[in-house]
């Protein structure tokens, strides 16, 4: 373990100094094959790393996982490699046998140091050593990074903030029928897609919503989102902003008031909302409210949209905070 402690201190420190005298190791000729192996082996960690992060971004590769595991497991395996050729080859070694050394050295530290200067002498081309292990060890240390990506997008964020609301646009029920005013009836709710979608982008994650009608003595929205409800009427996000489910259950009681009040309720993990002030978490492990859609009643009783959500819809991540949404 020394042996290969130092070979990893050569490759970092080693440099060429002035010697004392005398000698502390006894001179060994280059060994130019093992030398170029090392070199190798560490550049092959660093592709292999690079690899990881390939593989990583490619979610559509057959056995991601496995081949995740396989590049940084060998980039692993090639670092080690490396220092093994570097400790059995390359670093001049000397077996001495004496008495069990006393507890005090005075001088120990300069002798480490002669130690690891005199080790490396038998490596030539030291630039290219160092090269390499900083190659393999940037790479391997944007592997390990390379997960966080997954607490959000870093440069492809307009599907998260897209929707496809804006202000006059229809609210449709899943067979694009219209939604009238007159449809939404108290204690139910009712799923809704802006008009002209395709099934496909109903898949969207700014494109479903919630509909439910509360007597408009019980709404308490917030000032911020006075004017969003349309005569009782209030719609949110179907998605769920603790880890984007489907809100798909509505909780609409029969006995007020002692029961509890009306709430959207996500089945998954149990965050419920309350539709009356602005979709505010109740329960559950969702962080932060339910984002909630504009709404106005057409001359002919239509339901449309009269703008694009308040805040940003799905699961929280690391740009909800700084961007709104944009239709």
């Amino acid at each position: 373990m020394r042996k290969y402690l130092t070979a990893a201190i050569v490759l970092l420190l080693g440099r060429g100094h002035a010697r004392r005298t005398p000698r502390v190791l006894p001179t060994a000729p280059p060994n130019p094959g093992a030398e170029a192996a090392a070199v190798a082996l560490l550049f092959l960690a660093a592709l292999l790393g690079v690899g990881f992060i390939v593989v990583y971004a490619v979610s559509s590769l057959p056995d991601q996982t496995q081949l995740l595991g396989a590049a940084l497991g060998l980039s692993l395996l090639s670092i080690a490699g490396a220092l093994i050729i570097v400790g059995k080859k390359l670093v001049v070694t000397e077996e001495l046998v004496e008495p069990y050394p006393p507890d005090e050295h005075p001088g120990e530290q300069e002798l480490v140091v002669e130690l690891v200067e005199e080790s490396g002498e038998r490596i030539t081309r030291r630039r290219l050593f160092k090269l390499g292990v900083g190659a393999a060890g940037g790479t391997l240390g944007l592997a390990a990074l390379t997960p966080a990506l997954s607490f959000g997008p870093l440069f492809q964020t307009k599907y998260f903030r897209g929707t496809p609301w804006r202000k006059g646009r229809r609210l449709v029920d899943e067979g694009s029928r219209p939604y009238r005013a007159s449809d939404i009836e108290e204690n139910d709710f009712y799923t809704a897609f802006p008009e002209g979608s395709t099934l496909q982008s109903r898949e969207d994650l700014g494109a479903p919503i919630v509909l439910v009608r509360l007597p408009k003595s019980r709404l308490r929205l917030p000032p911020e989102l006075a004017g969003y409800a349309a005569d009782g009427i209030v719609a949110y996000s179907k998605i769920c902003t603790h880890a984007g489910c489907a809100i798909s259950m509505y909780r609409a009681p029969l006995f007020q008031p002692d029961e509890p009040r009306p709430a959207l309720v996500c089945p998954c993990h149990y965050s419920t909302f309350d539709p009356a002030d602005g979709g505010s978490v109740l329960f559950g492990p969702a962080g932060r409210r339910l984002p909630m859609l504009p709404l106005a009643i057409d001359a002919k009783g239509y339901l449309r949209a009269k703008g694009t959500f308040d805040d940003q819809v799905g699961p929280t991540w690391w740009g909800t905070h700084i961007w709104r949404p944009t239709p």
